[in-house]
């Protein structure tokens, strides 16, 4: 039994390892498939018609024009927001760069979790 368990803890980092990088590989295609559907024609219409109905509950709500148009505003800020922050991460690459920074942090910390492990079993040997 001892030694299935030492042999599952050694390949932990090497699954570890290879699901993570196929995650960093596939993370920035995401991140374009989403601004395509975020910066759309229908998605642009759908925003448009968000915004009108919320500023019409606003006034409806007996709120003071220029707060409806204030909070109208942070309200779409909400929407560009998430969008600027999208294409700041995939432009001009920065989102592969991002999987590059994810795959070193995970090689860096399969490589401690190893080194950890082995002193651990050092440890043991000598008790």
């Amino acid at each position: 039994m001892v030694d299935e368990e030492k042999k599952s803890e050694k390949h932990e980092p090497e699954e570890l390892k290879e699901v993570l990088s196929v995650v960093s590989a596939e993370v920035p295609g995401m991140i374009k498939s989403i601004l395509a559907s975020v910066f759309s024609e229908e998605a642009g219409k759908n925003m448009g018609k968000a915004a009108a109905a919320y500023y019409k509950e606003l006034k409806n709500g007996g709120l003071p024009e220029t707060v409806a148009v204030k909070m109208t505003e942070d309200y779409m800020k909400t929407f560009t927001g998430i969008g600027d922050m999208l294409k700041g991460i995939s432009k001009h690459g920065a989102g592969d760069e991002m999987g590059k920074d994810l795959e070193k942090k995970i090689r860096l910390k399969v490589q401690e979790k190893m080194h950890d492990k082995e002193e651990d079993e050092d440890e043991e040997e000598e008790e």
